[in-house]
């Protein structure tokens, strides 16, 4: 059964449905490129340590992506 949507096109609820882990962690990662780019411009170390903490973030919910899959793949094949 599809599902139609005003709100959203097809191309956005797909990618929210399927794959919202990934395009979470990827968000992460590239609003910490921004905020570290922004902290080296301006010369502010407080959004230089909010860069860091987000890459650092990105990273552990990226080992935890990847461990969630490796279970469902060793679920499977049991």
């Amino acid at each position: 059964m599809e599902k139609n949507s005003i709100i959203l096109p097809e191309w956005r609820r797909r990618l929210l449905e399927n794959h919202l882990l990934i395009t979470l962690i990827l968000f992460e990662l590239i609003l910490s490129v921004v905020f570290l780019i922004i902290s080296y411009l301006i010369g502010k170390i407080y959004l230089r340590g909010i860069a860091v903490g987000l890459i650092i973030a990105g990273l552990t919910s990226l080992v935890a992506y990847l461990f969630q899959i490796m279970a469902m793949k060793r679920k499977i094949n049991n």
